[in-house]
């Protein structure tokens, strides 16, 4: 695992990563570590976006499936003919 230092941390960042870090009951540097994680992604990460983006595009298209749902029309007319 490698090793990240930081020089030159205003201190008000520092005193409010601090806190943070206090309030989650964490180190500082696990902290940083736990902010790093959600807001820097990875390959991995992003790979797992793009495929998402790729899912949600198809869903939108409709080309995603080949059934035709019925209109809300045609389902009050089914569900008043129960």
């Amino acid at each position: 695992m490698a090793t990240l230092y930081v020089e030159n941390v205003p201190d008000e960042l520092y005193r409010a990563l601090r806190d943070r870090a206090r309030d989650g009951h964490r180190s500082i540097a696990a902290e940083v570590v736990a902010l790093l994680e959600q807001n820097v992604p990875t390959e991995k990460e992003l790979r797992a976006r793009r495929k998402l983006m790729q899912k949600l595009g198809q869903l939108h298209s409709g080309k995603h499936s080949k059934k035709r749902f019925p209109s809300s029309e045609e389902m009050l007319r089914a569900d008043r003919a129960r």
